[in-house]
């Protein structure tokens, strides 16, 4: 698979003939706007895990003629910046539930935040798991009682997700946490079978290295953390490699 770095958690990835793009709000290397004029696809989906502005943009209405499906959280249902988008090419899912078509097949699951994360099985079979803003949000400077909370809420989710199986997992790792920026990841990472880690929410923070606690979870697990727009790796099912 090769996986390109929008922005934020903006992905495009491609399978073989299959386009799979999540969370464009913003493409600053043009990396979709290239694929969609190369054409050399057979399938385009869009997924939007949110209707968080730094996760949703409408620019990606333009590609509406080549896309086979728009997948969207059920949350974008209510916005109006939906409405310019083509009805019948438009599915909104509800957390966990299932959606396929005769390629590729779709469940989604809950987030810690709003919207859905999603996990996406394509036409050969590979497997990726986009978790949009589901994480483990532990601020420093908040209340106990949010705190707890919010540890409650990412372990109750993370039991739904329990053994999942992925070849790519794409997963918040915010800088802006500090500290704890890996605590969702770590966790994530010990109760799942992905074969790799794509580091993302990191907008202005350096490339992560991961902690040792984080690198004895599952030893030998390839990470890639992008940070300039346009990056991109292949993942061989063993290792990311370099262009």
């Amino acid at each position: 698979m090769e996986i390109s770095y929008l922005l934020n958690s903006g992905f495009l990835i491609r399978d073989e003939k299959t386009l799979l793009v999540f969370d464009d709000y913003e493409d600053p290397a043009g990396i979709v706007d290239a694929a969609y004029d190369k054409g050399d696809f057979d399938r385009l989906y869009i997924f939007v895990t949110h209707s968080h502005f730094d996760h949703f943009g409408t620019h990606i209405r333009a590609y509406a003629q080549k896309t086979n499906q728009y997948i969207f959280s059920s949350d974008l249902k209510h916005t109006k910046r939906v409405k310019i988008f083509p009805t019948k090419k438009i599915v909104y899912m509800k957390h966990y539930t299932e959606w396929q078509d005769d390629a590729i097949k779709v469940w989604s699951y809950d987030s810690t935040d709003v919207g859905t994360s999603f996990l996406v099985q394509t036409p050969s079979g590979k497997r990726v798991f986009h978790a949009g803003d589901f994480n483990w949000w532990y601020w420093d400077d908040d209340t106990p009682e949010n705190i707890e909370l919010a540890e409650k809420i990412f372990k109750r989710q993370l039991k739904r997700l329990n053994k999942m199986e992925a070849d790519v997992a794409l997963f918040p790792v915010d800088g802006r946490l500090g500290a704890s920026q890996e605590k969702g990841a770590i966790e994530f990472a010990a109760k799942t079978n992905i074969k790799s880690f794509v580091a993302m929410h990191r907008v202005d923070y350096p490339m992560w290295e991961p902690s040792k606690k984080f690198l004895s979870i599952k030893k030998d697990l390839p990470i890639w953390s992008p940070i300039v727009p346009g990056e991109k790796r292949i993942f061989d099912g063993e290792r990311f490699l370099e262009e």
